[in-house]
């Protein structure tokens, strides 16, 4: 059976890493299985705490925007365009270092959870 979610229907919530989500597709709610999809936000001048998932991975693919990635212990810049996987129990965090929001496709496996996220 084919899932379908809607922007508009879609309230944001912020993440205990502190971006604020959108869960474009999550099996919390749309029934799919294995996988969660969401836009992240981070706005000018925030950043995301300090965290890691001990059992998800994640790809991120930056949509709009431009920041500083930590991944591990490499810290590099991120630009619209450009796709980053972060392997589970990875330590991670992103800076909006940019004049525009920061948009970020995140696709978990499995799913994003809270109790998935430890906060460093």
């Amino acid at each position: 059976m084919v899932k379908k979610s809607e922007y508009a229907g879609i309230q944001p919530y912020i993440t205990k890493d502190g971006s604020i989500i959108r869960e474009l597709m999550h099996p919390f709610v749309h029934l799919n299985q294995n996988q969660s999809l969401a836009e992240a936000i981070v706005p000018q001048g925030a950043a995301t705490l300090l965290h890691k998932h001990l059992l998800s991975e994640e790809i991120y693919h930056v949509l709009y925007g431009s920041g500083i990635m930590t991944a591990g212990n490499d810290q590099f810049e991120i630009k619209e365009g450009d796709t980053i996987c972060i392997p589970p129990l990875t330590p991670h965090s992103v800076k909006n270092n940019g004049a525009v929001l920061l948009k970020i496709l995140c696709a978990c496996a499995p799913p994003y959870s809270h109790s998935d996220t430890e906060l460093l």
